[in-house]
Order: C-alpha cells, then sequence, then structure tokens
C-alpha cells in the first residue's frame, strides 16, 4: 500500500544529478531551491536546466557541500558510479538514489550513506498532472516526499518499505513494460526475416488488435532511447535471478536495446530501420563507425 505524502516541504536546498529530459522535470517539481552542476555537461542539458530556471552550483561539490538532499536521475548503468563520486565529496545529507536499479544494487548504493532514500520513477516525464509517480521507501522518504507535495510529480510513500523496496516495483513494472517491447521488436525481426512480415501484420489485425500500432510507436519512441534500457534490464534479470526466477527474458531484452544502440540521439526511427539494426548488428555498429 501507499500513499501520498501531506507533509510540509522541506526549506532545504536539494541538488538534482542531473536534469535529462526526466531529471529536469523532477527539478522543476520540487519546492525551494534546487541546484544542478553544469561542469562537463552538454549543451543541451544547460538549456533544460536553464529552462526549468536551475541554480547552477558549477560543479558537484560544490553542490554537495550546499544541498540537503540530492536526487540522481541518471541511466542505471552509471548510478553506483554516480552515488560514490556524492559520497566521495563528502556528502553527509540524504541521498535519493530515483534509478531503475535492483534492490541489490539500491542497498550496495544506500551503505554509501548515513540517510538514503530508495526511489523509483514510472511513468513519463513529469508534464502533465497525474502521469508520473516517485515511490519512495526508506526512513527519510515522507521528507523527501513533501518535497513535491503539490507538484505535477506524484510523490508516494511505500507505507513500511525497506530500502530497496521501490526499486523491486520499478523491476517489476518495467520488466513487463520495456520487455514487451523488447519482444514486440524482436518478433517483428523474426518475421522479417523469414518473410512474413505482411501476414503476420494481417493476422495482428485479426487477432491481436494495437500490435502494429505499439510496434511503430516504438520504432518513433522507444528507439531513441533503446541504450539507456540495456543497463535496466540488466538490473531486471539480476532482480528476477535473486528472486530464483529465471532471468534469460531480460538477458535477451539487453541484447534487443543494446542492437538499437544507433539511435541514441535520434528523433525518432522508422520500423524498416530498426528491423534492420536487430537483424544486422555488425552492419549497424560499422555504419555508426
Amino acid at each position: 500500500m501507499s500513499e501520498v505524502s501531506d507533509g510540509a516541504p522541506d526549506a532545504g536546498v536539494t541538488g538534482v544529478l542531473h536534469p535529462g529530459d526526466m531529471g529536469v522535470t523532477v527539478a522543476a517539481a520540487c519546492s525551494g531551491t534546487v541546484l544542478w552542476a553544469s561542469e562537463g555537461r552538454s549543451v543541451e542539458t544547460c538549456a533544460r536546466a536553464a529552462d526549468a530556471s536551475l541554480t547552477d552550483a558549477g560543479d558537484l561539490a560544490s553542490l554537495v557541500a550546499e544541498a540537503h538532499i540530492v536526487i540522481s536521475v541518471c541511466p542505471p548503468h552509471g548510478a553506483e558510479a554516480l552515488a560514490a563520486t556524492v559520497a566521495d565529496a563528502g556528502f553527509a545529507g540524504c541521498f535519493v538514489d530515483a534509478n531503475a536499479v535492483s534492490p541489490a544494487t539500491a542497498r550496495r548504493i544506500a551503505a554509501r550513506f548515513e540517510n538514503f532514500v530508495d526511489g523509483s520513477l514510472i511513468g513519463p516525464p513529469a508534464r502533465e498532472p497525474g502521469t508520473t509517480r516517485l515511490y519512495l521507501a526508506g526512513p527519510d522518504a515522507a521528507r523527501v516526499a513533501a518535497k513535491f507535495a503539490g507538484s505535477l510529480l506524484d510523490a508516494r510513500v511505500l507505507d513500511g518499505g525497506d530500502i530497496g523496496a521501490a526499486s523491486a516495483l520499478k523491476m517489476a513494472y518495467a520488466s513487463w513494460t520495456k520487455g514487451t517491447n523488447a519482444l514486440l521488436v524482436a518478433v517483428a525481426a523474426l518475421a522479417a526475416a523469414e518473410g512474413v512480415s505482411d501476414e503476420l501484420t494481417a493476422e495482428w489485425g485479426l487477432s491481436q488488435s494495437g500490435l502494429s500500432q505499439r510496434l511503430t510507436y516504438t520504432a518513433i519512441r522507444s528507439a531513441p532511447k533503446a541504450w539507456r534500457w540495456v543497463g535496466e534490464m540488466d538490473e531486471i534479470a539480476d532482480t528476477f535471478a535473486s528472486a530464483g526466477l529465471p532471468d534469460g527474458f531480460h538477458r535477451a531484452a539487453s541484447e534487443v536495446f543494446a542492437r538499437l544502440g544507433e539511435f541514441k540521439n535520434s528523433r525518432s526511427a522508422s520500423v524498416e530501420q530498426m528491423l534492420e539494426a536487430l537483424l544486422n548488428p555488425a552492419a549497424a555498429a560499422g555504419d555508426a563507425g
């Protein structure tokens, strides 16, 4: 069970690392002064931070020195390294890992901090009400949730949730949403390889309404993000394995998304381009090089 926190906003300073497409909406929803660190960040990230009126601390060391709460929103493969950097910089406040990592990874990160909140984001970037939730677990979860009271980001405290509970929820949720995207792409690639794409599409129209549209949506919206999901699928596979469940589904999904890595920084891809990248990864890698 979970509930929306109704606590008063914390007056402390919050740092957000790093304001990507999702992270910038987390920062924009947070009350009080919100810091970010521009050192080493891209022009696009700087523009997002400026549009959200975030305060630039300059570098991570300065952000850590000023912030009472630091929220990490980054690709999951970089979550532990980023947490280590914050810890090594001497951060003594509350560290919130809001990344798509396994419960075991969340607990390893938690061990670096005296005050830690396990978080997970479900939904698109928070630009409309009711679309995006931030689940939080740990002793300081309510204090962090209060930073988002009345905002577009629905912060929910998992009642009695131990460290790892929020991450487990994300792993279970994304194992279906993103895992089935990978399966759908692989199925379409198999049909293309065997020359039965038109026949499969026709059968989907008769018995599986919506799959053709979902495949197109995956190409347009998901292929450019696939590089971020490689590590997430690995974290999900580790979570399944830790529970004594087969992990092969999501090991394969990780490979599917890895083969779509050429679409990083693209605005979209066509279904044909996506399937070609999946069926001919060596050629795609050569073209990208």
